[in-house]
């Protein structure tokens, strides 16, 4: 579940952010009149659908693991949370519908008429988060239903199941990371054409809209993730202590940067700073923060995975705040010169921030995850009681199989985008040579094609 989950989670800001960016691109094109940017959009339009091509198998292969690996919480909380899967399924449908007008509608419908009816792609791929972070949520701080002599949910309450008090924080944590990760993916495939000297203006506009709109949502992130971590702190205050290295109840908590957690639980290694715990949780540092300790073994993470949910916990924050300083460095040189900074060095960030993104992304769902152990719904249902008793050696097997297809449907992705790239590049770079009185594809997406532009006209004179 942690590999399949951990690979498919790379391919979802592209799910829910890029048909935003696309549009974005595509509204451009049409209110501006811009051929470049409509090739732009035309472009995306097709990496979309590639990538989401690929989601489905992944995201098939995580519904079927639920039923299969977590039989005890699946049987017994199904009727429970399990409409943030409804719920994403009928996303799914529709995203997939819209997709379809969206790619089939380039040269069959008027620009406009083509235009807003993709605008409710967005839309779908946020239902989608919904359904997914409902559930998740649901999981985190579980509500809306009570229990019966024999321990089974009953009078379950929707609304309350699905609007639990992590929701919120998690569902626009999530979105704004997935804005800002495909922002900076989309953003650093152009600052590496920019580093090796394609300089033109599809490079420029190509990179300059999705950064914006990601160095837009990167501090508003720095908001929200603030916000979050207090959520925890109030509603997880022992996944809050796991992500941040507490084992005994007390004020003036130090923050760790770092370190490692031992089973006695000393913390050695790392940068520590005093009281800093108990200011971010409170802002004093007479702010009572819940340890480790307060609670039994059986019901906490253990050391080992205490420290795995701090390293992810100060991963992401470092990552974020990293990206905020670029965000910044590009808006200070936007509003001095209303260009783009000149620095080689900053494209070479941009160009890492993308990766950088991913990598937040993953210590985010690591730190939702593992902080929750040892329970699958927490303070409710241990992983013990959820699993499958299935033997060992066939999930391995199972395991190796899963591995082996991710790889092939990984590498054919890359290798379809690498292909496409490089067709596109080849097809700009030949047009300039052989046909510079136009810009690459101006034929297209909308109106008639070469062939009938060139095409003499019915009885016309061929001298």
């Amino acid at each position: 579940m942690a590999f399949t989950l951990g690979t498919h989670i790379i391919l979802v800001p592209f799910g829910v952010a890029l048909p935003f960016l696309t549009l974005l691109m595509h509204y451009r094109a049409l209110r501006r009149d811009d051929p470049v940017a409509l090739l732009l959009a035309r472009r995306w339009s097709a990496v979309m659908a590639v990538q989401f091509a690929v989601g489905i198998v992944t995201g098939t292969v995580l519904s079927f693991e639920f039923g299969l690996l977590w039989p005890g919480m699946m049987g017994r909380w199904g009727d429970v949370f399990g409409i943030g899967f409804g719920v994403e399924a009928w996303a799914f449908f529709l995203e997939s519908i819209l997709i379809a007008i969206y790619l089939y509608g380039w040269k069959r419908l008027k620009p406009w008429t083509h235009f807003w009816l993709a605008v409710p792609l967005p839309a779908a791929a946020l239902m989608g988060a919904f359904g997914i972070l409902a559930a998740n949520s649901w999981m985190n701080t579980p509500r809306g239903f009570t229990l019966d002599a024999d321990g089974r949910p009953v009078d379950v309450d929707l609304r309350k199941a699905v609007f639990t008090p992590m929701f919120g924080p998690q569902y626009w944590h999530f979105v704004v990371a997935m804005i800002i990760t495909a922002g900076f993916v989309v953003a650093g495939v152009y600052a590496v054409g920019w580093l090796r000297g394609r300089r033109d203006r599809y490079h420029r506009l190509g990179f300059t809209l999705p950064f914006t709109v990601a160095a837009i949502f990167t501090p508003i992130q720095f908001v929200v993730g603030d916000s979050i971590a207090r959520s925890l702190f109030h509603k997880q205050p022992i996944k809050f202590a796991a992500a941040e290295l507490v084992w005994k109840t007390d004020t003036h908590v130090p923050e760790y940067l770092y370190g490692r957690m031992h089973p006695d639980g000393s913390v050695t290694g790392g940068i520590k700073i005093p009281d800093l715990d108990s200011i971010l949780a409170g802002y004093s540092p007479d702010t009572r923060v819940i340890g480790l300790s307060s609670v039994p073994a059986t019901h906490r993470p253990t050391a080992t995975q205490a420290t795995v949910v701090h390293w992810a916990f100060d991963t992401m924050a470092v990552i974020g705040s990293l990206l905020v300083v670029l965000a910044l460095w590009f808006a200070w040189c936007w509003w001095r010169k209303r260009d783009l900074p000149t620095s080689r060095w900053f494209f070479r960030s941009a160009a890492c921030a993308g990766v950088a993104s991913v990598v937040a992304v993953e210590c985010g769902w690591i730190t939702t995850e593992v902080g929750r152990q040892p329970w699958i719904v927490y303070e409710v249902m241990r992983v013990s009681e959820a699993v499958t008793t299935t033997r060992a050696d066939a999930l391995w097997a199972a395991l190796g199989v899963v591995i082996v297809v991710y790889v092939v449907i990984f590498g054919a992705f890359v290798a379809v985008l690498r292909r496409m790239s490089a067709r596109w590049r080849v097809a700009d770079e030949g047009f300039a040579t052989a046909r510079p009185a136009k810009a690459p594809e101006s034929e297209t997406p909308y109106g008639p094609r070469a062939t009938a532009l060139s095409a003499p006209p019915t009885g016309a004179r061929n001298d």
